[in-house]
């Protein structure tokens, strides 16, 4: 068969044999990312390789580079013809099966059957323990005569499929393939000979188009500048005897990456994968490893514990991703840059609890010494972050400040600190806690501003744990003024989050329950039930609800982190309208999704989410609940739920983000109880998975906070105090209770009772933390009173120039 050439933009036909010519076809098809549904998640435990890879259908996906934040690649896999009329594809024509190269280590093998029988590849899969190559050694056995295999690699480099370069080329000698995008640079080197090389555009030129419609490599191009591209070689079988290596190397320049590349071929593929397991199987085990830490029980354990660890960056150690996936990446392009292999803080702060849960005490504070060097100037962490503490997206999330502070308090009762001094980061995030809360500009799933319970509980705990870190840095004043806010929050939280009497809880027969946000109510106070939520990811018509039809599996948080007990009749009652309104059964075991209404998760025909969406059954959900049911004496319901994380995985183990909770849809591999096509593997799933092992374990709940719990199940500290602040100003108070008005900057309080016939002033006290506070003596007004305020500011030298007045009511009536 004869080649074909680029002559002025289009393909003709030419004399074979490669050709020095520039694909055709360029910039190529838009580019797009690749499935989420990822079976693998791998890296050396060595800080010297800096490269991370994912697999999926058989074959590797994105490959990150130099940072565990930077995708390189689309995917790499391998295509068999006969030259005749065969040609199948492995990530699509086969079965596949995927194993651990041994328990706890993320490497992989993966055998792919292909379903008509005519061919079979088996391949290892490991990055080289000291330099930045990845590297898998292929088996190949064919079924029937003439096979031809050929290996396709589409680069995005630096998170883009666009503005790549390509290029057959060689390093000393050695014909290798090439790719390039501004600093980093990729090539592709085979122990074996290639028998043809090209490059092309995606959709015009590639290797696929050729072999899929040619059934061998008739295309010969040399150069794709600046496009979306794909690389294509042909391995000569019949010189390595079907067994060869194939490495890519990756470096700054194109030389390095030559030079790396060719370094991992020419090392034993036996003596590499020695090292790759030795290394991971001694990774956490040096004298930080909390050697009290028991075998945990679960099947997924050694797996967990791989996957958490294989998030992490090498250059900024403690830097752990959310994962090494895009949400249904198929369907994204380059606007996505970050996906979710961005730091969030929240789930930073998950996975370290998760590995502090196995034991890798270590890891967990390299995390905390990541969430210490990445923390704002005024407290607050961003609400996801490149690894170098680049905010990515700008919103703020008040649990995102607090987790960090249970986190401290983890490490200490652990023994896993250190010589880590938390106090100055606990100081500056706790501080913001108390200028900006108790209300979240946004709640953990990033959609809606308000009254969160699971915000809530956070706070409360986090001021807590703090006031007990002042108390052990000498700041007594600073440790009251926490404990004091931590009561009054805790104390106002049916006030702000819990309803009754609406038509919901009255057709499952319970008086009330606790909702999934409340807005902060304005001037005009409707009724808590009745204030509107707006809903994200739906169409505009089904946008909003009121905030009384709308419940979360977020409640259990008052029990998690010790505010209220299992058997509060409130929580019980909660729970009732969570299992009726958002629990799933599935084929592997209950599911539950975020909230009514949720629209993050496929279309009900199973298209990928798109802006609008349904939202699914989330897994950590499980995990969640098991803590619940433990803490409920319930350890049979707590088992079951860990079993039912595990049953609900990918093929290697996976624990996904959503499971698709609807009748099956083979077409689009969306099956019931199994993964759907958001994000896999979710490393806050797996690390919730680890903490709900050791708390069958521990036999209680393992990051409950004792503070909490202490105070507020065993002492039962009540709050006589109410707050008023301007950005959460309260309108009445119960009678009986202290009024205590909180400013961001000194003030004076002038202050009546009479209607201001006379008048009183009252200077601020400075709590230590920007918080300044009066606390007036309001405990012995009637009910049906009101004190009337306004504000001297002695550094703008002026008066506020509003009243404002609160008006006293029955205790429980507020």
């Amino acid at each position: 068969m004869t080649a074909k050439v680029a002559t002025g933009g289009a393909i003709t036909e030419g004399a074979a044999g490669p050709m020095r010519a520039v694909a055709p076809g360029g910039p190529g098809i838009e580019p797009r990312w690749t499935s989420s549904a990822k079976s693998g998640i791998g890296t050396s435990a060595s800080a010297s390789s800096r490269v991370w890879f994912t697999t999926s259908h058989g074959i590797l996906n994105e490959i990150y580079f130099p940072r565990v934040d930077i995708a390189n690649t689309r995917d790499l896999g391998f295509m068999v013809a006969d030259g005749i009329s065969y040609f199948s594809e492995e990530k699509r024509d086969c079965d596949s099966k995927v194993e651990l190269i041994a328990p706890g280590v993320p490497g992989f093998v993966i055998q792919n059957t292909c379903r008509d029988g005519r061919y079979r590849i088996e391949k290892t899969i490991i990055t080289h323990p000291h330099v930045d190559a990845l590297v898998q050694r292929v088996r190949f056995s064919p079924g029937a005569p003439g096979l031809r295999l050929y290996a396709l690699l589409a680069p995005h480099i630096e998170n883009q499929g666009k503005g790549n370069d390509g290029w057959v080329g060689a390093y000393k000698g050695m014909p290798m393939l090439f790719a390039r995008r501004h600093s980093i640079s990729i090539a592709i080197a085979c122990s074996a000979p290639f028998r043809a090389m090209s490059v092309g555009y995606v959709g015009a030129s590639d290797g696929w188009q050729d072999l899929s419609a040619h059934y061998e490599m008739s295309w010969r191009f040399e150069q794709a500048p600046d496009g979306n591209i794909a690389l294509t070689a042909e391995i000569d079988l019949e010189a390595c005897g079907n067994e060869f290596v194939l490495a890519l190397g990756f470096g700054g320049t194109p030389s390095e990456a030559g030079q790396v590349a060719r370094l991992a071929i020419e090392q034993p593929f036996a003596h590499l994968t020695q090292h790759f397991i030795g290394e991971w199987l001694v990774a956490g085990k040096d004298e930080h490893e909390l050697e009290t830490t028991p075998p945990l029980p679960g099947a997924l354990v050694p797996i967990s514990l791989a996957v958490l660890r294989a998030h992490e960056s090498k250059r900024v150690p403690g830097g752990f991703v959310a994962s090494l996936s895009i949400p249904w990446g198929s369907s994204k392009g380059d606007q996505d840059m970050g996906g979710y292999h961005l730091v969030w803080p929240r789930d930073l702060v998950e996975i370290a609890g998760g590995l502090l849960a196995a034991g890798d005490g270590a890891a967990a504070r390299r995390a905390f010494q990541f969430l210490v060097v990445t923390q704002e100037g005024d407290g607050r962490w961003p609400q996801n972050m490149w690894l170098d503490g680049t905010a990515y997206w700008p919103g703020i999330q008040m649990d995102e400040i607090a987790l960090p502070i249970l986190l401290a308090d983890q490490l200490k009762r652990e023994g896993a600190l250190g010589s880590v001094d938390p106090w100055p980061t606990v100081r500056k995030a706790a501080s913001y806690l108390v200028r900006n809360g108790p209300v979240t500009p946004q709640d953990r799933w990033e959609e809606d501003s308000g009254y969160s319970p699971f915000t809530l509980a956070v706070e409360v705990a986090a001021l807590l744990v703090a006031a007990e870190f002042a108390d052990s840095a000498g700041a007594p004043r600073e440790a009251t003024y926490l404990r004091e806010t931590a009561d009054i929050w805790n104390g106002s939280i049916e006030r702000w989050t819990y309803v009754t009497g609406t038509d919901l809880g009255g057709s499952l027969g319970v008086d009330g329950y606790y909702v999934r946000i409340a807005p902060e109510v304005g001037e005009a106070g409707l009724p808590l039930a009745k204030s509107i939520v707006w809903l994200k990811n739906r169409p505009a018509e089904f946008a909003s609800a009121p905030a009384g039809t709308l419940v979360s599996p977020d409640t259990l948080a008052l029990v998690r982190f010790g505010l209220r007990r299992p058997d509060d009749p409130r929580i019980v009652s909660t729970i009732a309208v969570i299992d009726a309104t958002l629990k799933t059964e599935t084929a592997t075991g209950p599911v539950w999704r975020r909230y009514g209404g949720d629209g993050y998760g496929e279309h009900e025909d199973g298209s990928p989410f798109d802006g609008t969406g349904v939202g699914r059954g989330w897994p950590l959900f499980a995990g969640e609940r098991g803590h619940y049911e433990l803490a409920a004496g319930n350890r049979a319901g707590a088992e079951a739920l860990l079993a039912t994380m595990a049953r609900q995985t990918s093929e290697g183990g996976l624990i996904p983000e959503q499971v698709w909770d609807a009748p099956d849809i083979p077409e689009r591999e969306l099956f019931n109880g199994k993964p759907a096509g958001s994000a896999m593997p979710l490393a806050w799933a797996h690390a919730e998975y680890l903490k709900l092992a050791r708390s069958l374990w521990d036999g209680s709940v393992f990051d409950a906070p004792p503070q909490t719990v202490q105070r507020y199940l065993v002492e039962e500290v009540r709050s006589n105090l109410a707050s008023w602040r301007f950005n959460n100003k309260c309108r009445s108070i119960p009678a009986g209770a202290r009024l205590r008005v909180e400013t961001l900057v000194p003030a004076t309080v002038a202050w009546t009772t009479d209607g201001w016939t006379t008048q009183r002033e009252t200077l601020s006290g400075d709590t230590g933390l920007g918080v300044h506070v009066v606390d007036l003596p309001t405990e012995g007004l009637g009910e049906g009173s009101a004190i009337a305020f306004t504000f001297w500011w002695p550094e703008a030298g002026t008066w506020e120039d509003t009243n404002f007045q609160v008006t006293v009511v029955p205790a429980g009536g507020v």
